[in-house]
């Protein structure tokens, strides 16, 4: 078990100012099998009255509304969480019927298939095995770059251009478990050593959950934080919303998790 601390900042600027803004932010660390929040605190600038939802993913929210005109909308949130406990369990099949099926972003094309086609599973492998494996492959065979591919971004796009981000590791190699009827889905986190928010995938064998990171060819261990999972990035934005005004806008995350 670790205890791991968190710092993520989040801050939105607009061209020109915003006079309304409605907005959900999914940030809040999950209590699940492997992990447990243990504290948080929560900043917004403007300051803002939230509250907190919950998806049908079981993923935590805030959500709430910003009257005051702002041409800058920050958010932060800090904490602690204990990570490395039990293994998260599939309560039925039910649960992970969702993740059998390509959704969105991670349905695979001809070029993912045909790549598909280049493994050679025995009967004897386990469905994690087998994930393993396309996971060690997609790593060596598909290249980590920035600002070539954008959050709409498909797999099998991600797969022709050849080179992406997190998210198309994960959506790639949730494609690829698809293609041997493993249920998978994606997850949006933090981990130590990265300076932004991250993604992996989590594959379920025999009713547990099993973490597994592409982009750095890992298996995931308490160095991870999660904050939610879905069937593709869509189901696990943090920043979604609506607003009046704001003209062009940027966004700039600063993460930061370590032990103590």
């Amino acid at each position: 078990m670790k205890m791991l601390h968190f710092d993520y900042q989040m801050e939105v600027s607009y061209s020109i100012p915003v006079d309304k803004c409605y907005y959900t932010i999914k940030c809040i660390p999950m209590n699940c099998g492997t992990q447990r929040l243990e504290s948080y605190e929560v900043s917004f600038e403007p300051e803002t009255k939230y509250s907190i939802g919950q998806d049908g993913f079981s993923n935590s929210y805030f959500y709430g509304r910003e009257d005051v005109h702002h041409k800058t909308f920050t958010f932060g949130i800090k904490g602690v969480v204990t990570t490395g406990l039990k293994a998260e369990k599939a309560e039925d099949d039910m649960e992970y019927a969702v993740y059998r099926y390509p959704y969105g972003l991670n349905e695979s094309g001809e070029r993912i298939r045909a790549y598909h086609d280049t493994f050679e599973f025995t009967n004897d492998m386990s469905t994690y095995q087998k994930a393993e494996m396309m996971m060690r492959r997609l790593y060596q065979d598909f290249v980590y770059q920035k600002h070539v591919t954008d959050c709409n971004t498909s797999a099998e796009d991600a797969f022709i251009l050849g080179k992406g981000v997190c998210q198309d590791y994960a959506h790639i190699l949730i494609a690829l478990c698809h293609l041997e009827k493993i249920p998978t889905r994606y997850v949006a986190g933090m981990m130590i050593g990265e300076g932004a928010s991250h993604a992996w995938v989590e594959i379920c064998q025999d009713g547990i959950w099993c973490g597994l990171d592409p982009t750095n060819n890992k298996l995931v261990d308490d160095d991870y934080i999660k904050l939610s999972h879905g069937r593709d990035a869509s189901d696990c934005l943090i920043n979604r919303g609506v607003i009046v005004g704001g003209g062009e806008q940027t966004q700039d995350i600063k993460v930061h998790v370590w032990e103590e």
